[in-house]
């Protein structure tokens, strides 16, 4: 018997060890068809459907034989299987037209997946996406709160209706604070970001925004606010003007402000401008207590706070040590040179035989206003660092790569990135102990 073409999603990818699906048997290959006799449309129905003490699962074996098998495990304890499609179902695409679309702004020629816009709930609570709720139908919204869907991250921008209507040019874009009312009364955690685009929602709006937010605190957990980012691919696109130094330092004012009054009222800072404010600014960023736990993290705020006092106090935990001896280069954005040139600094007084050659990387790929290291191509670094003398290896963040890929922005592998410069490139996570290990050792 032929797979199903249209079940093509619930195929089986992988099989983790010593699972419950290992030990019945379950391999990779084989078709999830339904659990207790319900057709999975979707990941998020797939978890809801399992998390029972006792489940019956119908799966189909790749010589064609069905077989069901009965599981008795504890509530809510996975399975151990994943799917060729990690939300089985079509991810639901975007239908909107922001003004600040970064996608709206990439050139041709890069990775073919960058150029889908995903709107997507269940992406949202599976891999931390922000959504706009404006592509949801109200049995979307009614699934989130059906099957707990928490936490779900959402791109709010303005809560002012017409203003927002007009940034996302969608008419549903207005009824985003009804959307979250109901989500908040459903007890669902929400994550938001603004995208500050000056003269359109910061200022008065930003303040309006905060406020809305707030009220609906603490199921609206944190917000996280970043500014624009405009390349220089913007042809019949609005125009948008960047931050520079005297309108960063007033955002940074009138959120430290707000910060002040929320700590008082609700016992958080609640909201958190990202790294590049401060970086414009040139000023320094909160200390490590006051992100509160990095709650978003993976959005930039903190980022570099976190990693550099996680890299001096790991520091202070080892030994010094004379044997190891290594050349070694650093690549990374402009926003984050000096950050790198420091703990590069920090490193060396303590390994006095490592020397570290920190390179920026300018940005000629999207324009010189992009400067954060996740959106430096594999093109730029062998531009400007070819013919250099970078040592035994060369150190990358690991935001430069797709998250399941080691492919670049530009659809260059790792693999072509070190043989055109002919040295080992390993990528490393923002974490502290993680980079210093991966250089010392």
């Amino acid at each position: 018997m032929e797979v199903n073409v249209k079940n093509s999603n619930n195929i089986i990818s992988k099989v983790y060890k010593d699972s419950i699906a290992e030990e019945i048997g379950i391999e990779v290959g084989d078709l999830l068809i339904a659990v207790n006799d319900q057709k999975v449309h979707d990941i998020i129905e797939y978890k809801f459907l399992i998390s029972d003490e006792y489940i019956e699962l119908e799966i189909q074996k790749r010589d064609g034989e069905v077989y069901i098998y009965e599981i008795e495990k504890d509530f809510d304890e996975e399975l151990g299987i994943e799917f060729v499609n990690p939300i089985i179902d079509k991810a639901k695409s975007c239908r909107n037209k922001c003004i600040f679309c970064f996608i709206d702004q990439l050139p041709k020629g890069m990775r073919k997946t960058l150029y889908f816009k995903d709107d997507d709930s269940r992406l949202s609570f599976l891999q931390g996406n922000f959504i706009t709720l404006t592509n949801m139908s109200e049995e979307d919204i009614q699934n989130i709160i059906k099957y707990r869907i928490s936490p779900i991250n959402i791109s709010v921008h303005t809560t002012n209706p017409e203003l927002r209507t007009k940034m996302i040019n969608n008419k549903r874009a207005g009824k985003l604070l009804e959307t979250m009312k109901r989500l908040a009364d459903a007890q669902i955690e929400m994550n938001c970001q603004i995208v500050l685009c000056p003269g359109y929602n910061d200022k008065e709006e930003l303040d309006r925004t905060l406020s809305d937010l707030s009220s609906l605190y603490p199921y609206v957990n944190s917000v996280a606010i970043v500014p624009v980012g405009v390349t220089r691919y913007r042809e019949n696109l609005a125009k948008l003007d960047i931050f520079d130094y005297e309108t960063a330092n007033q955002t940074i004012d009138q959120v430290h402000r707000l910060q002040d009054k929320y700590l008082k009222e609700l016992n958080t800072r609640f909201a958190f401008l990202s790294d590049e404010f401060y970086i414009i600014a040139k000023r320094p960023l909160l200390n490590y207590d006051e992100y509160e736990g990095f709650l978003q993290f993976e959005d930039g705020v903190g980022m570099i706070c976190k990693q550099g006092t996680e890299i001096v106090k790991y520091l202070e935990t080892i030994e010094e040590n004379y044997d190891i001896k290594k050349t070694v280069s650093i690549a990374t954005g402009s926003s984050a040179y000096e950050f790198i040139c420091d703990m590069a600094d920090n490193i060396m007084k303590k390994f006095k035989n490592i020397k570290i050659n920190v390179y920026k990387i300018v940005n000629d790929y999207f324009g010189h206003t992009i400067t954060v290291s996740g959106l430096i191509t594999a093109t730029d670094i062998v531009k400007q660092l070819d013919g250099e003398d970078l040592g035994e290896a060369l150190y990358i963040t690991r935001s430069m790569l797709k998250g399941d890929e080691e492919v670049f922005l530009d659809d260059i592998t790792l693999e072509q990135l070190e043989e055109k410069l002919n040295i080992k490139v390993i990528p490393c996570e923002n974490e502290g102990k993680i980079f210093v290990d991966k250089i010392i050792n």
